[in-house]
């Protein structure tokens, strides 16, 4: 087996995966940034993103495993204390894993003939900040409404406790075969008009929106971010690539979003 460590740079993910790394210099297991079969990330879920985008193009191949360093993680299902478990696991390995939907985000430029994919893990935001996004949102090739305000985010399910939640969208699990678009600082009132509304889209549904008198836009692909001109559509819909989490130790989703946001099992026991 082959394993890739990536981790951030604060001193505590920097102790942790030089703990790690003794542990499996004891063992069979090869640590390698060449081709891998699982890479650990050690931090949040940042370094996790960080980690996905990485490796985005051996999905087919690779697990993932998130070593928990910071405040919240919602990819991580292990903790410092127990890097012995995970080693063992690790050397027991049987191929096990979990996995979770991506999202597809298909970007047409007006003088190009082919568009650009790139995949997201939590979300994809349309947004601009001097001014209003104006943009036609499509649903499945039918006109849905004309959205005026700040911007747009496409989500996918694990995502969904991220920016989505707190410009208020709803949580789903991440086992569900959907996206979810939910509206920034959307303008309504006697004249323009949205859903003002999350929507939740189906598996075999998109999403594509068509900027509108928009010169230039900011286009966030998870933590990366670009400046975007001459787009004729923005398309958003489930992709084809999963990514897998080995399944060794998994945290219940909703517990991980009791504990994140609530803490209300603490504070009970207390």
């Amino acid at each position: 087996m082959k394993i890739a460590i990536v981790k951030n740079n604060t001193q505590e993910s920097l102790n942790v995966a030089g703990k790690l790394e003794k542990l499996l210099a004891e063992t069979d297991i090869k640590i390698t940034n060449n081709q891998p079969d699982i890479i650990i990330s050690v931090g949040g879920d940042g370094t996790l993103l960080s980690a996905f985008h990485r490796y985005a193009h051996l999905l087919d191949e690779v697990r993932f495993i998130g070593v928990h360093t910071g405040h919240l993680g919602f990819y991580t299902d292990w903790r410092q204390y127990n890097l012995l478990e995970l080693v063992d696991s690790l050397k027991n390995d049987n191929g096990e894993y979990i996995q979770y939907p991506l999202l597809d985000v298909e970007i047409m430029y007006k003088k190009q003939q082919k568009p650009k994919h790139f995949l997201a893990l939590n979300e994809s935001i349309v947004k601009i900040t001097d001014g209003t996004l104006v943009g036609d949102v499509y649903i499945k090739e039918e006109y849905f409404e004309r959205f005026r305000g700040d911007g747009l985010c496409i989500s996918t399910p694990t995502g969904s406790t991220g920016y989505n939640k707190s410009i208020g969208g709803a949580v789903l699990h991440p086992r569900l075969e959907a996206l979810q678009l939910t509206e920034i600082a959307s303008l309504n009132n006697r004249i323009f008009r949205t859903l003002s509304s999350p929507m939740v889209i189906a598996p075999d549904e998109w999403i594509k929106i068509k900027p509108i008198d928009t010169a230039s836009f900011t286009l966030t692909i998870d933590q990366l971010a670009s400046s975007e001109k001459d787009v004729d559509y923005i398309k958003f819909q489930i992709a084809k690539e999963r990514i897998r989490f080995a399944q060794y130790q998994h945290t219940h989703f909703w517990d991980r979003v009791e504990d994140a946001f609530l803490g209300a099992k603490a504070r009970h026991e207390d």
